[in-house]
């Protein structure tokens, strides 16, 4: 079949790089893209949230699956879209309903919807502009630090974590009256700080049954030794080794299932993608937040371990028919590094032309922010390329992102060089 894939940065790239390999994909074509997608399948200038426009390109061009890659048309209702349109009923879509989205759509909206099916979550509680004083009171009835969180999508850098009480107080303000993060922060949420270690979990359901996709860890701050402001995600690491059939056997029993359960009881129609982020605290997991869709840079580590056809998985889950589905790993470690426009994720320049990109045996390299200008590879955004290595352990697979890393001519490239280490 003909498969169009939604979205442009190193989530869709490795989603492409999978699904051309599935034995059903004939044409591949991606929308927008980047330089890295253009290798692949055949990349498309249309906007993701305009989807009169993606439903005459569907039509046109004989498309049977669509997969949906970024949050955003997922929250403003593209599944429903082409669910609800006579013209499209051919043509099956991957993703949860504009309902299911609003689990990454609305901090505010997932939080409740956590508290109702006894998901365990840190304490918190949501604000205004018109309840703000509330919102100072709750900050000083918990203890730092301090979680906010904006209410909307902010492109993976609305989560505030503060040490001083009165430094909350003011970036409360900031979110809320002068609008830090726009519209996004209209609502914040305040959370109570989880102590413990971080790690993603993916699964992919049809909303009564699921399969199991590989965990990792991955590194959203800008500087080493996790220091400095918020990224959309520096690095990434799976298998990760302080999560074990103890912990996971947890996660299936404490999470997975009672979202499943709440899903079903709230009858919300959820086909797609589920990624919940965790903390690990003294072998217990509680959600941090839950996205629909697959984490960048996490899908750089997550799919190249999957051993399954991943298309004969999505037609399986539109079809409803998870229950006895199964998915199998590959045996390796697998990293990623991310190599950033030098000033991000403040200001940056796009535009340099990067060199001595290749892959090897062991070692992949994503694309995110690239464009292609005559032949030539282009930066075109604040994270750039993803080197992702293989090994038999997690040194082998980092030495490889690495080596990678060090290799790529590019002026204004600047990467973590702590990925991993934590975990050694």
């Amino acid at each position: 079949m003909n498969i169009l894939i939604i979205g442009s940065g190193g989530r869709e790239h490795t989603l492409s790089w999978k699904v051309k390999q599935s034995k059903s994909c004939d044409n591949l074509f991606i929308t927008p893209g980047n330089a890295g997608t253009a290798k692949i399948g055949n990349n498309v200038n249309l906007d993701p949230n305009n989807f009169e426009e993606i439903k005459v390109f569907t039509i046109e061009n004989n498309i049977g699956l669509v997969i949906v890659g970024p949050e955003e048309p997922l929250v403003n209702g593209i599944v429903d879209y082409f669910n609800t349109d006579p013209d499209l009923k051919e043509i099956k879509i991957f993703g949860p309903s504009k309902v299911g989205a609003q689990l990454e759509g609305s901090k505010d909206f997932s939080k409740n919807f956590m508290f109702r099916n006894d998901i365990p979550c840190g304490k918190s509680k949501t604000f205004n502009t018109e309840n703000i004083d509330e919102g100072y009171k709750f900050l000083e009835s918990i203890s730092a630090p301090y979680v906010l969180k904006a209410d909307g999508l902010a492109a993976g850098k609305g989560v505030l974590i503060l040490e001083n009480l009165d430094e909350a107080k003011k970036e409360l303000h900031e979110m809320l009256v002068n609008k830090k993060f726009g519209d996004a922060s209209h609502s914040v949420l305040v959370e109570e700080f989880l102590d413990g270690i971080e790690v993603s979990v993916f699964f992919i359901t049809d909303g009564k049954d699921y399969v199991l996709l590989p965990e990792a860890k991955d590194y959203k701050r800008i500087g080493e030794d996790d220091k400095g402001p918020n990224t959309g995600g520096m690095g990434a690491v799976s298998p990760v080794n302080f999560v074990d059939d103890k912990f996971i056997k947890k996660v299936k029993r404490e999470i997975i299932d009672k979202t499943i359960n709440g899903l079903r009881s709230e009858n919300i129609e959820y086909k797609g993608f589920v990624f919940a982020g965790l903390m690990n605290v003294d072998g217990d997991p509680y959600v941090i937040e839950y996205n629909v869709r697959m984490g960048d840079p996490e899908t750089q580590v997550v799919i190249p371990r999957l051993k399954n056809d991943l298309v004969d998985i999505i037609l399986t889950c539109l079809d409803g028919k998870l229950s006895g589905a199964s998915t199998l790993f590959l045996d390796k470690y697998c990293t990623t590094v991310i190599l950033a426009s030098d000033g991000y994720p403040n200001q940056y320049e796009r535009g340099k032309k990067i060199t001595n990109i290749s892959d090897e045996d062991e070692s992949i390299i994503f694309h995110a922010g690239t464009k292609l200008i005559d032949d030539n590879i282009i930066s075109n955004g604040g994270r750039v390329l993803a080197c992702t290595g293989f090994g038999s352990n997690l040194s082998e697979a980092l030495n490889n992102s690495y080596k990678k890393a060090n290799e790529i001519e590019w002026e204004d490239k600047y990467f973590r060089k702590d990925i991993g280490k934590d975990l050694m």
